[in-house]
């Protein structure tokens, strides 16, 4: 459990198998365009999976099947408006991708992009994502 100045946070790991290999989804930050998973602030009324459930549908247009045990967790920071870095923990849940929407809440303010776990590795601006994937990846090989 994160410490009390450390924030919250549930990501969706949103991923499909194309021809026997896994390719996962990432969307750009909207301020630093970083490549991350969506993910968003615990809200009262939604589990936490359900919170991922909706992030990747609000962020990325993706809707499909949520595991409601996370996968992991791993700190980050996340960079404010103000240039500030807050310590936050990411609780992670697997989103096995169903359906890609051309037209999402959030189409205009990120970028999606379906990549190998190994190419998410290397692109992600979330340094503590990056195990995560290699581990996900290595699960296919």
């Amino acid at each position: 459990m994160p410490s009390p100045k450390t924030r919250l946070q549930f990501a969706a790991f949103p991923y499909r198998v194309v021809d026997g290999q896994p390719m996962v989804a990432l969307v750009t930050s909207r301020e630093t365009r970083r490549w991350i998973l969506p993910k968003g602030q615990p809200e009262k009324r939604l589990k936490p999976h359900q919170v991922a459930e909706v992030e990747a549908y609000e962020e990325a247009g993706l809707i499909g099947r949520i595991v409601e045990r996370p996968l992991c967790a791993f700190p980050s920071l996340k960079r404010l408006r103000s240039g500030r870095e807050v310590p936050t923990e990411v609780v992670v849940f697997l989103l096995e991708v169903q359906h890609e929407l051309d037209n999402w809440p959030e189409r205009r303010q990120r970028q999606r992009r379906w990549m190998s776990p190994g190419e998410a590795a290397a692109v992600t601006g979330e340094a503590g994502l990056v195990p995560v994937l290699l581990e996900f990846e290595a699960l296919w090989v």
